[in-house]
């Protein structure tokens, strides 16, 4: 038993999940402006529901250039960089380089990029060293990030590099995106190989960002069939959300056949969060989850998208539960944050009364269309 940090380190009899965490780790993250203080909250609820003594706590290391340039071009890290040392400077580039509205460049957003690639790479190296079977990043998932390109609140793709990482051992990855919005980033990024295949459930419809990962898109060239995307409209429940889940994953598990998954579980599908879209609770996700640890594979699970900070944190301590086979008990317990559950203090999140937009005969067609197109793959 080591008391490094006063944290207990378990033996692999609990099915071996490493949690990548340390204070100045989560301290960078706060400071991304579209979430702010949303790590804490996420560790802070985990850590107040005695979820730590289970897991390994490994502590992640900033990515190096090297690392990061594996995907990211060198003019984009070096211009990130340049503005995490400066501030924004008005440059033509840093509007090139889609830093700007969506994606201010702020001074330490360099550290910020290096800290959130650098733990989604250690999560990687734990299941490469066969440290664990299950490798969580909550703070990671910044699937829109392109090679020379910040987009969405992304400023570096550290799934992408979490990827990279595993195809140094594992021929086959899968990387599952959960997400409201499409993992368009991860998709280009291996839009031309059979070696990845990316899976993307999302909303689809005119106007809403970022646009891609309609049922048609399916890869190109080598990687044709080999990017999977379930477009869904407004309002969906978990009951049906799951049925679609496994009905592709199934599909996708039996033709594909990986060796290694990264799972995207972004919480802005949650009801009650302002993108105000889809209408799920956390039990919907989990048991989403629960059926891609069935198959016993080498797991990293990152964060994403989650702008009710209350309900990510909620989400997520509930999905860390899951993985480790915890119940917790509804009562949200007191911790720094207890004010911001409010008025309830429950962990549960409940559907609203808003209308599902999907059609039962669209999904049919939806999870038939993919399954003719899984066909192909070899």
């Amino acid at each position: 038993m080591s008391h490094r940090s006063g944290i207990e380190h378990v033996n692999g009899s609990e099915r071996g999940v490493v949690y990548v965490y340390s204070p100045e780790y989560i301290e960078t993250c706060d400071t991304l402006s579209k979430v702010p203080k949303r790590a804490s909250m996420v560790h802070s609820l985990i850590e107040a529901y005695g979820l730590l003594k289970h897991m390994r706590v490994v502590k992640p290391r900033f990515a190096t250039m090297e690392e990061m340039a594996a995907f990211h071009t060198d003019s984009y890290l070096e211009h990130l960089h340049k503005i995490g040392e400066e501030g924004d400077d008005d440059e033509p580039e840093t509007v090139e380089f889609g830093l700007g509205y969506d994606c201010p460049a702020t001074e330490g957003i360099f550290d910020y990029a290096a800290a959130v690639g650098g733990a989604t790479l250690t999560a990687a190296q734990c299941l490469l060293d066969g440290l664990c079977k299950v490798a969580i990043n909550w703070a990671g998932g910044w699937h829109h990030a392109k090679k020379d390109e910040a987009s969405g609140f992304c400023y570096i793709n550290d799934a992408v590099l979490g990827i990279l990482r595993l195809r140094q051992k594992y021929e086959r990855v899968l990387y599952v995106d959960v997400d409201l919005h499409h993992g368009d980033g991860v998709e280009d990024a291996f839009s031309f190989t059979s070696k990845v295949m990316t899976v993307s459930i999302h909303k689809f419809s005119p106007g809403f960002f970022p646009g891609t990962g309609d049922l048609c898109d399916t890869g190109l060239g080598k990687g044709r069939w080999y990017a999977v995307n379930v477009p869904l409209q407004d309002g969906i429940q978990d009951d049906k959300y799951y049925q679609v889940f496994r009905s592709v994953l199934q599909e996708v598990h039996a033709m594909f056949n990986p060796e290694a998954v990264v799972l995207q579980l972004g919480a802005d599908t949650m009801a009650g969060d302002p993108m105000c879209s889809f209408n799920m609770t956390p039990v919907g996700v989990g048991k989403c989850v629960r059926y891609v640890l069935e198959w016993e594979l080498p797991t990293i699970i990152l964060g994403g998208g989650g702008y009710n900070l209350a309900n990510t944190a909620r989400c997520w301590t509930y999905l860390t539960g899951t993985v480790l086979g915890q119940t917790l008990s509804s009562e949200i317990p007191d911790h720094e944050y207890f004010t911001e559950y409010g008025p309830d203090y429950v962990l549960e999140i409940s559907p609203s009364c808003r209308p599902d937009r999907n059609e039962p005969q669209q999904l049919e067609h939806i999870i038939n269309t993919i399954k003719g197109n899984l066909k192909n793959v070899v």
